[in-house]
C-alpha cells in the first residue's frame, strides 16, 4: 500500500505531473479511438486523419524541444520530415520483395528515416548553431528550401540490377519489372500504404519518453541553463554548442521518424508538401500549446489539425474562422486573468490531491 502511495505521489508531484498528464491523454485517446474504429462509429474522414495527427504531434514535440527547451528558433522542421519521409518511401519500396510483411518494413523504414534525419541535423547544425535569434531562423529556413529543391530534382529507380539515380533530368532506365521510387517534382508515387494508427501512438509515446527523459536529465538542465543565460552557463563549464547540438539532433531525429510514418501513409507524396508553410504550422502548434509544454503541444496539434476539417461545411469562411480562433487562443493564453484563474485551479487540484493522499 505504501509503494502504491509513493508511486501515486511520484506521478502527481509538481515535477512529474505534466508528464503523467501527457501520457494519460495519449493512452486514453488511443483506447477511445480504437473502440470507435472497432465499432465503426468513426467517420472515414476522421479515420484518415489519425495517422497524420500522430505524425504532426511527434514533429511538434521534437520542435518544442528545440524551440521551447533549447530556445533556438528553428524554421526547418519540415525539412527533416521530408528527409525521413522520402527515405522511408525509398527503403520500403526497395524492400517490398525481400520483406513482404508490412510491420518489419515499417519499423525499418522509420528507423532509417529517423537516423538519416538525425545525420542531416548534425551536418546542418554544425554551421547553423553558431548563429542566434533571427539569423538562426533564416538559415534553417534556407536549408529547408535547399533540401526540398534537392528532392524535387531527384530521380531514383530500383530493378534487379540495383538502384539507378539521376539528378535534374530523368535519365533513369529500368529493366522490366523495375520501379521508380522518386520521380522528380512528382515525388513518390505508387507507394504501399503500411502506416498504422497504433504505430503513430507508439511514436508519440517514444517521443515523450525521449523528451521528458532529456528534460529531467543533467543534459536537459544544461540545455535550459544555456537557454536562460549563456554567459552564466559558460562560466560553470556548460558547453553551449554541444547542448544546442544535442537538442537540435534529437529534434531532427523525431521529425524524421514522424516524416517516415507520414510518407508511408499516402500512395503519392510530393516534395512540395514539406515546404515553409508546414514548418510554420508546426511552430504554431508549439507556440499555442506553450513553449516547453508537451501536454499543451499535443492538445494544440490535435485541435488545430482537426479544426479546418470540422469547419469544412463552412466552405469559403472556414479559413477565416480558423484564423480568428488562432488569434483568440493566442490572446487568451497570454491574458493575465486567464493565467491567474489557471493558477488558482492548479492550487485547488493540488490541495484536493494532498487531502486524498492524507485520507
Amino acid at each position: 500500500m505504501e509503494k502504491k502511495k509513493n508511486l501515486f505521489a511520484l506521478m502527481t508531484d509538481k515535477k512529474h505531473r505534466g508528464r503523467t498528464v501527457s501520457f494519460g491523454i495519449v493512452i486514453l485517446g488511443w483506447a477511445i479511438l480504437e473502440i470507435m474504429l472497432f465499432s465503426g462509429s468513426l467517420s472515414s474522414l476522421f479515420s484518415s486523419l489519425l495517422v497524420p495527427v500522430c505524425c504532426y504531434i511527434v514533429a511538434a514535440i521534437g520542435l518544442n524541444l528545440n524551440v521551447g527547451i533549447s530556445g533556438e528558433l528553428n524554421l526547418g522542421q519540415a525539412c527533416f520530415m521530408s528527409v525521413g519521409a522520402f527515405t522511408a518511401v525509398c527503403l520500403s519500396g526497395s524492400l517490398a520483395g525481400a520483406i513482404p510483411a508490412p510491420l518489419p518494413r515499417l519499423l525499418l523504414s522509420i528507423v532509417a528515416g529517423a537516423l538519416l534525419a538525425a545525420l542531416f541535423g548534425v551536418l546542418i547544425g554544425i554551421p547553423v548553431l553558431k548563429l542566434e535569434g533571427d539569423y538562426l531562423a533564416i538559415v534553417t529556413l534556407a536549408f529547408g528550401q535547399i533540401i526540398k529543391s534537392l528532392i524535387t530534382n531527384m530521380y531514383l529507380g530500383f530493378d534487379d540490377a540495383g538502384f539507378h539515380f539521376s539528378f535534374v533530368d530523368n535519365k533513369v532506365e529500368l529493366k522490366q519489372g523495375g520501379k521508380m521510387l522518386l520521380n522528380g517534382p512528382m515525388g513518390a508515387t505508387g507507394t504501399e500504404r503500411i502506416s498504422t494508427f497504433t504505430m503513430g501512438i507508439v511514436l508519440i509515446v517514444i517521443a515523450l519518453i525521449v523528451v521528458y527523459h532529456l528534460m529531467y536529465s543533467r543534459s536537459g538542465r544544461a540545455i535550459m541553463a544555456a537557454r536562460d543565460n549563456r554567459i552564466a552557463a559558460e562560466s560553470i563549464g556548460v558547453e553551449i554548442f554541444r547542448t544546442k547540438m544535442l537538442a537540435f539532433t534529437v529534434s531532427s531525429c523525431l521529425a524524421g521518424a514522424a516524416g517516415a510514418l507520414y510518407g508511408l501513409n499516402y500512395s503519392t507524396l510530393v516534395p512540395a508538401k514539406f515546404d515553409f508553410n508546414t514548418s510554420i504550422l508546426l511552430l504554431v502548434y508549439v507556440v499555442l500549446g506553450g513553449l516547453g509544454n508537451m501536454t499543451g503541444t499535443i492538445i494544440a496539434t490535435i485541435v488545430l489539425v482537426l479544426l479546418p476539417e470540422l469547419l469544412r461545411s463552412m466552405q469559403d469562411y472556414r479559413m477565416l474562422i480558423y484564423a480568428i480562433v488562432l488569434i483568440l487562443i493566442m490572446l487568451l493564453t497570454n491574458n493575465e486573468t486567464v493565467r491567474t484563474w489557471g493558477e488558482r485551479m492548479k492550487k485547488q487540484l493540488k490541495s484536493r490531491l494532498k487531502n486524498r493522499r492524507n485520507a
